[in-house]
């Protein structure tokens, strides 16, 4: 993989934002990662941030398979971009389109008006997750340290 990909993902990262989950549902994840993502001074209002990604998910499931889910939500409220990411212990039930449990969550938050901005995050960050050997590294790590120099070294 290239290096270059690395580096455009870990701009929108920060190690307060990189957690261990022993959640074992959605929304419990959700809110988790949101709490942290807030507690981090990422998100203002909690209750209008966590609506907009519940109202996506009723939209289509953000689960994209290889137990991967890329919950979002882009509102007004905001200048940048930012990724939480929670590594789930147990795998979680996620209506995936593989079916199968969700072990990481990549919560994206931004703003409304930057798409061009975005889209690139989205397929940097979902080129760099497709990668077998990243996800098992990123399970077997077990500091946001070790997952956030994944990003940067692959």
């Amino acid at each position: 993989m290239k290096k270059n990909i690395a580096f455009r993902i870990a701009p929108y990262l920060d190690t307060q934002l990189i957690v261990f989950l022993e959640e074992r549902t959605r929304d419990d994840v959700l809110k988790k990662l949101i709490e942290k993502a807030a507690a981090a001074g990422k998100i203002e209002d909690t209750p209008a941030f966590y609506q907009a990604i519940i109202e996506r998910e009723k939209i289509v499931s953000t689960a994209i398979g290889m137990g991967v889910a890329i919950p979002h939500a882009k509102l007004p409220a905001y200048d940048n971009f930012f990724i939480a990411i929670g590594i789930l212990k147990h795998g979680v039930e996620w209506r995936a389109v593989d079916h199968a449990p969700v072990r990481f969550v990549f919560l994206i938050g931004g703003p409304d008006d930057k798409q061009t901005e975005y889209l690139q995050l989205l397929s940097n960050l979902t080129l760099a997750i497709k990668d077998e050997t990243m996800r098992k590294k990123m399970l077997a790590a077990h500091t946001a340290e070790g997952v956030m120099a994944l990003f940067r070294t692959l």
